[in-house]
């Protein structure tokens, strides 16, 4: 996620469970979260508490991970034929869609097929290791653009500067989190799929590390003097978003054990968040006249369903299919580097790529859905 620009909402007029309600959406849930895993430890135990909050968001994954994946193909496929050939986008709008629609899937699905077909366990972890790798870039990108969208929604206004300071502490936390810890090279598995890593460069941790602490310093540096000449900031949500999207989830991401378990579910709520926003206030637009279409309540039951089914396929169903067809002898392949599940972890690495390409396209300034992220209900 980017930022979109959004008209400015009178905060004082949003009541304060709306206000309270996105803060923990967006993020603010997650220092909440240290608290309750420290008292369940205390409680019941760290292998009980550990295991209970494993099997919870495991289970959860199907009503909130599975569907942020899903839901991404349900809007950005909406009315195709338009943006891919009319007049919904930009030209370079249109080029974008083109490379994260058309060009980027056929790719994935040649490099996932190559490495199926030859049995290549070393080709499906490159493609494993390459989602690893941008995992944490779209992480940290979508907690700029909250921040960017949020701020814009209480009528604070960035500049390219400004903007440029607070991405690029983004970035340079995600790259300290993908050079952290140092990787020499080994075996690891993933989804049953044995695979050596690529070997980090020799000093890439502590130049990584440098240079995202010292990227803190323009960071309060912007903030505070945007205090100075503005007054006032309402953004301590927009704030806490990016923060815990770079800091806790991305980068110290092992700080607990425990909560550990909840962080993929965290960004997820945060993306849904806005996936709501959008879908309700489309809804409402088009409910009244000159539409007369379903009413928004109807739109997001049928797009939630679509999503939780989709989701299903994509992670479930589908590559359970796949392995049980083409991986028959499953104790015998569990012993090979491909694993029993191969084309599940195919898929999941597909479907995580993909995703991170076509937020590429969704959410900017210059997609005409965004405009829906300023209205108020």
């Amino acid at each position: 996620m980017v930022a979109v620009s959004a008209p400015s909402l009178p905060l004082s007029h949003v009541p304060w469970r709306a206000r309270l309600g996105e803060f923990l959406l967006v993020g603010g849930i997650t220092p909440f979260l240290f608290l309750i895993a420290w008292k369940m430890r205390a409680t019941f135990g760290v292998y009980t508490t550990q295991y209970a909050w494993g099997f919870s968001f495991f289970y959860l994954a199907f009503v909130i991970n599975d569907p942020h994946f899903a839901v991404t193909y349900l809007l950005f496929y909406r009315d195709f034929r338009r943006r891919a050939f009319g007049d919904a986008f930009t030209p370079w709008q249109r080029a974008r869609y083109w490379v994260s629609g058309v060009i980027a899937p056929i790719a994935l699905l040649i490099w996932g097929v190559f490495a199926l077909a030859t049995k290549s366990a070393p080709a499906l972890g490159l493609l494993i290791q390459l989602m690893f790798a941008l995992v944490g870039w779209h992480y940290v990108k979508q907690g700029f653009g909250v921040m960017m969208t949020l701020a814009a929604r209480r009528g604070v206004r960035f500049s390219a500067w400004e903007r440029w300071t607070v991405l690029a502490h983004c970035l340079l936390g995600w790259a300290y989190a993908w050079a952290s810890p140092f990787d020499p090279g080994r075996l690891v598995e993933e989804k049953g799929v044995v695979y050596p890593t690529l070997a980090h460069p020799h000093g890439l941790l502590e130049i990584t590390r440098f240079a995202f602490f010292a990227s803190v310093v323009p960071l309060v540096v912007v903030l505070v003097r945007k205090r100075v000449r503005e007054g006032r900031l309402p953004i301590f949500t927009p704030l806490t978003a990016m923060l815990c999207s770079v800091w806790i989830w991305s980068l110290y991401s092992n700080a607990n054990p425990i909560v550990v378990y909840a962080l993929p579910a965290l960004h997820s709520i945060q993306y849904l968040y806005f996936v709501w926003l959008i879908s309700r206030n489309e809804g409402k637009a088009r409910e009244g006249p000159p539409n007369f279409e379903a009413s928004a309540s109807l739109r997001i039951g049928v797009l939630a369903v679509t999503a939780l089914g989709l989701g299903l396929v994509l992670f479930h169903i589908g590559p359970s299919a796949l392995d049980d067809i083409f991986v028959p002898h499953k104790s015998e392949a569990r012993r090979t580097d491909l694993g029993s599940t191969p084309y599940f972890a195919a898929l999941y690495a597909f479907v995580n790529l993909h995703h991170y390409f076509m937020d590429w396209v969704i959410w900017r300034r210059d997609n005409p859905l965004t405009r829906y992220l300023g209205r108020q209900a």
